[in-house]
């Protein structure tokens, strides 16, 4: 019979033990990046807030996850042994990307756009259905300037929105249907985005807020529990 832990007991538990990330049994080819929310308290009676933490899985196998503090996950990774050409995966979003940008080199990156957000993205534009297919195939097969062609010519703010949003990540579309036929490497950043679930089981508990101080010693307990280093 499992033993139940109140929230005082696991409180006192998180603050007076210390997780390590741990080291991978393997070389890594393949890593995926995602943001997570987390609710925090603030000083003098301010309302509280919804503030992001940044969570990484190594080989679909391995988790860490930091707030406010890139520098610990790059260096986690960093310190790994890292494939020639490491394959990042990561969806729209500024802050991941500025997370992959301490990792490795840009020569050894493989910078690869979500393929299933950036097709959620294509289709809140709305509009033809017909013309939105046409510029999906594009996409799918790489083809940025085609995809962007069609797009021109919609005139709605949230195409205009898209089309700025394919030009920042052109150079991280790819081939999805290539590299998927070869199963090459993943082309959606899912397991990710797993992990993030997980870690939110205890984060996002109702009416749950944490002290800023706190939340990194939390996210490491849940990520010692999803590395099974607590077994």
């Amino acid at each position: 019979m499992g033993v139940k832990i109140g929230h005082t007991t696991l409180h006192r538990l998180v603050q007076r033990t210390e997780f390590s990330p741990p080291d991978t049994q393997e070389t890594v080819t393949e890593l995926s990046a995602d943001g997570g929310k987390v609710r925090v308290r603030n000083p003098n009676g301010q309302s509280c807030e919804w503030l992001e933490y940044k969570a990484i899985r190594l080989q679909k196998v391995y988790h860490n996850a930091a707030f406010k503090d890139n520098l610990f996950l790059s260096d986690w990774v960093n310190s790994q042994k890292l494939a020639a050409l490491l394959v990042c995966l990561g969806d729209g979003h500024p802050g991941v990307w500025k997370l992959m940008s301490e990792i490795s080199t840009s020569s050894e990156r493989w910078e690869i756009l979500d393929w299933y957000h950036l097709k959620e993205n294509l289709y809140k534009i709305g509009g033809s259905l017909k013309r939105l297919q046409q510029i999906e195939s594009y996409l799918w097969c790489g083809e940025v300037e085609e995809a962007l062609a069609v797009l021109g010519e919609y005139r709605r703010q949230k195409s205009q929105k898209f089309l700025k949003y394919l030009q920042e990540h052109k150079s991280r579309i790819i081939n999805y249907k290539k590299v998927q036929a070869s199963e090459l490497c993943s082309i959606g950043s899912g397991a990710v985005e797993s992990a993030i679930k997980q870690l939110d089981l205890r984060l996002k508990l109702v009416g749950a807020q944490w002290n800023k101080h706190n939340v990194n010693q939390m996210l490491q307990l849940r990520c010692a529990y999803l590395n099974g280093q607590l077994a």
